[in-house]
C-alpha cells in the first residue's frame, strides 16, 4: 500500500485523490452512466436505435470521470491531453439529434464525478433523467396537426365525386398537399394531410379509398410526429 501511495504521489494524484476517492468516482460514474444509458433505452423512439450507443454512454462517462482526475488542476497536463485525444477522429453520424445531449450528459456526468463533485453528479443526472422521461411520457413536441399522409393516382377523367365522399365519411379533415401529373399524363397523383375520425380502421379506410375503380396506388402513411412528403 505505500508503495502504491508514494506512486500515486510520484504522479501528482495523491495531493488530490485518494485511492478510495478515485474508486467511490469511478463507480459513480459507471452508475451513473447505467442509469443514463437505461433511461435512453426505455425512451428511445424510432428506428436508430443501437446497442452500441448504449455502451458508448457507459464507457464515455467512466473514461470521462478518470480524464478529469488524471488533470486535476494541473493545466499544463489539461492541454496535453487535448493534444492527445485530438488525435481521435469520430465518424458515426449520428442519426437522431436527441443522441447528442445523451452524449453530453455522460460527459457531464463523468466530469462531476471524476471532480468528487458528488451532489452536482447526482443531482443534475436525476434531473435530466426525470426529465427525459416526462418528455417521453407525454410526447412532447409531436407534431399533431397531421395524422396522416394518404397518396393515390387517380385517372384524369374521373371526377372527384369518385373519391371525395369517402374520404369525408372516414376523416374529420383533408387537406391537399400536392398534385403530381404520371409519366403518362394520362393520371395524377394526389398527395392529402388527413385526420381520420375517432375509432376509425386506417386498414378499413384504405380498402375503401382502393376500391374506387379509377383510384390506384393507394398508400396511407403514419405522420404523428415528423412530417416528409
Amino acid at each position: 500500500m505505500d508503495n502504491f501511495q508514494e506512486k500515486l504521489i510520484s504522479e501528482g494524484l495523491a495531493f488530490m485523490y485518494q485511492p478510495q476517492e478515485m474508486l467511490l468516482n469511478m463507480c459513480l460514474a459507471f452508475l451513473l452512466g447505467m442509469l443514463i444509458s437505461y433511461v435512453y433505452k426505455i425512451t428511445h423512439k424510432g428506428l436508430s436505435y443501437s446497442q452500441s450507443f448504449m455502451l458508448t454512454i457507459v464507457f464515455v462517462t467512466l473514461i470521462v470521470s478518470m480524464v478529469m482526475m488524471v488533470i486535476g488542476n494541473n493545466l499544463a497536463r489539461a492541454f496535453a491531453l487535448v493534444g492527445a485525444l485530438s488525435i481521435i477522429r469520430f465518424r458515426t453520424v449520428v442519426k437522431d439529434t436527441k443522441d447528442t445531449a445523451y452524449v453530453f450528459m455522460a460527459l457531464a456526468g463523468g466530469m462531476a464525478s471524476g471532480t468528487s463533485s458528488y451532489f452536482l453528479a447526482l443531482a443534475g443526472t436525476s434531473l435530466f433523467v426525470g426529465v427525459a422521461y416526462v418528455l417521453s411520457r407525454t410526447n412532447y413536441g409531436a407534431l399533431y396537426k397531421s395524422e396522416f399522409i394518404l397518396r393515390f393516382s387517380i385517372k384524369k377523367s374521373s371526377e372527384d365525386s369518385a373519391y371525395r365522399p369517402v374520404i369525408q365519411t372516414y376523416t374529420k379533415r383533408a387537406t391537399l398537399l400536392h398534385v403530381e401529373p404520371t409519366e403518362d399524363n394520362l393520371m395524377s397523383r394526389l398527395t392529402f394531410d388527413i385526420l381520420l375520425k375517432k375509432d376509425t380502421d386506417p386498414v378499413q379506410f384504405t380498402n375503401h379509398v382502393a376500391g374506387i375503380d379509377s383510384v390506384s396506388e393507394v398508400r396511407l402513411i403514419a405522420s404523428k410526429t415528423d412530417v416528409d412528403y
